[in-house]
């Protein structure tokens, strides 16, 4: 399954975004006392309860919107849809391609045609046998210009698709196409559920049926969605029986759940894993802690056909503005670092050379000021009778977010720039001002592919209502680049291209890339069988188990 999707998997209280910055100390010392109060509980709570020992309950920070993959473009619905489709490869734990629905594959005419085998007698969950022509079908609803998918560039290289057989699948290239076998990750819809029917109806969306190692059970809208275990998944039955996704927008109410037994897997806020997880007996006896760095950033984006940041001279003086360190001090307590393009350092593709925009509120002061920017009577910038002042939008509780939003404001205001905040529900930002492009500025986050493949977020053709280039870049030179990086298997080359990327990016600031979290999660101890990787912890969920022989979670 391919990972591009928004990443909005933090936890989160809302703030008012009008807090000056004397106000949002005093609300940080309220939270870092009730942090406290609650540490203290902790000290002396009991036993979580374990309702259901072989069920496991997950926190979600939103609700999904559409459960088919290919309509899948914020992470709950990726996440839920990963669990219930399969594509014809996958990652191993070591982020190499594997076979998932195709057992093996040829690879052909120096790359321009892939050869895939099939696994036979592979069952969906309505019990019909997946074959070649599902392949096909899911092909051709991710090119159908009517299908609102952000994915279709993935396939434009593709010159055919062909079906021998009920398990061969042919596939053919225009040119070489480097993350063609991750491409095939999609996850594979059943032709005689979906064919001739509105995938992005509520009505197909919200009933997938798929080849995964769970089926969805029940979908209760903002507040649950319940995934039951395939008896006949082609892997092996999942050992866990049932997965509950709950969505719950505050963190607080998330902690709390930890630990009474509402929750057995989630993420923890910053806050939250410093002041009481890591100091809490409580936490280290009953739950299992992991820290790594995600594969992402979060940045503070920008509409490009708005007159004030189409020049990249204005775009740069913000970011000279920015204090990256205070924001991951202040937001991440440290659980983070600065980001300096599209890359995180984790990847392959991550040009060490490049130098991070440098926190420099005089020189943001006199770029502005060469381009005729002028403070007036206000300590705000003035230019042709137009003050500098512009809206930027986030998700409904997201804490992290918020926060670095709150600090952004006050170091944009100490040069004379006015930024306000905007807090929306996820869905409504997502379809009504995102996708519209009626927005100024986004604080939000990307979740990467393994693959350095940036196409669908950085090309000048991706800039459709649904896709992902809604902030309207446009680079001739990245646009050659991202299509020579796709049609090249030499991975020095590769690198070699995506380095040049990363420093046009980082250069031109068409985003502010602000800083790669730390992912910080607890898993109750019960849950056997996890093991820390490059790709994760979740590679391998269907193997996760709770020991029934040994009477500690069986009662």
């Amino acid at each position: 399954m391919r990972e591009r999707f928004i990443n909005l998997f933090y936890p989160f209280n809302q703030q008012q975004p009008g807090l000056s910055i004397h106000k949002h100390i005093r609300k940080s010392a309220y939270i870092i006392l009730f942090s406290l109060i609650l540490l203290m509980l902790a000290g002396c709570a009991k036993e979580p309860e374990v309702k259901y020992p072989n069920a496991i309950t997950i926190a979600f920070g939103a609700d999904a919107k559409r459960l088919l993959p290919m309509l899948a473009s914020d992470s709950a619905s990726g996440q839920i849809s990963g669990y219930i489709f399969n594509g014809l490869t996958k990652y191993d734990k070591n982020i190499r391609t594997i076979g998932d629905l195709a057992e093996s594959w040829d690879i052909r005419d120096n790359g321009l045609t892939i050869i895939f085998h099939l696994r036979k007698g592979v069952k969906w969950h309505d019990g019909e046998e997946f074959t070649s022509a599902d392949v096909l079908f899911t092909y051709q609803t991710l090119i159908n210009p009517k299908v609102p998918t952000p994915y279709s560039s993935n396939y434009g290289p593709v010159k055919d698709v062909e079906t021998p057989n009920k398990y061969t699948v042919r596939v053919t290239y225009k040119e070489p196409y480097a993350p063609a076998l991750e491409s095939w990750g999609m996850g594979i819809i059943p032709k005689h559920i979906f064919e001739g029917k509105d995938l992005a109806s509520d009505a197909v969306s919200r009933n997938p049926i798929g080849t995964g190692p769970y089926r969805l059970k029940e979908w209760v809208t903002g507040q649950k969605i319940v995934l039951d275990a395939f008896d006949n998944y082609f892997e092996g039955r999942p050992k866990i029986d049932r997965i509950i996704a709950r969505i719950i927008p505050d963190p607080a109410t998330t902690f709390l759940e930890l630990k009474f037994g509402g929750i057995d897997f989630s993420s923890v806020t910053p806050a939250q894993y410093k002041l009481q997880v890591d100091r809490s007996d409580f936490f280290n006896k009953y739950f299992q802690k992991f820290r790594y760095p995600s594969f992402g950033y979060t940045y503070l984006g920008f509409n490009l056909l708005h007159p004030l940041f189409a020049d990249k001279t204005v775009r740069r003086a913000i970011g000279h503005a920015i204090n990256k360190k205070e924001i991951i001090a202040g937001v991440l307590l440290g659980y983070g670092a600065p980001c300096t393009g599209p890359f995180p350092p984790e990847s392959w593709a991550y040009n060490s050379d490049v130098a991070d925009i440098d926190f420099n509120p005089a020189r943001a002061s006199e770029i502005l000021s060469s381009i005729g920017w002028v403070k007036n009577q206000h300590g705000l910038l003035e230019k042709g009778g137009r003050t500098f002042s512009f809206t930027v939008i986030t998700n409904q509780g997201n804490e992290a977010r918020l926060k670095a939003a709150q600090i952004m404001k006050e170091q944009l205001r100490r040069v004379g720039i006015e930024m306000k905040i905007k807090v929306l529900e996820w869905q409504a930002m997502l379809h009504e001002f995102i996708h519209k492009k009626r927005f100024e500025a986004v604080l939000m986050g990307w979740g990467l592919s393994r693959d350095p493949d940036l196409f669908d977020i950085w090309h000048s053709s991706k800039t459709k209502e649904g896709e992902f280039n809604f902030i309207s870049y446009n680079n001739a030179e990245v646009d050659r680049l991202l299509i020579a990086g796709r049609q090249t298997f030499d991975i020095g080359k590769r690198k070699q291209i995506y380095r040049r990327i990363h420093q046009i990016l980082s250069e031109e600031q068409p985003t502010i890339f602000l800083y790669v979290p730390d992912a910080l999660t607890l898993i109750h101890k019960r849950f056997r069988g996890i093991e820390k990787a490059p790709l994760g912890i979740t590679y391998d969920f269907i193997r996760w188990y709770v020991p029934k022989d040994s009477g500690e979670w069986y009662r």
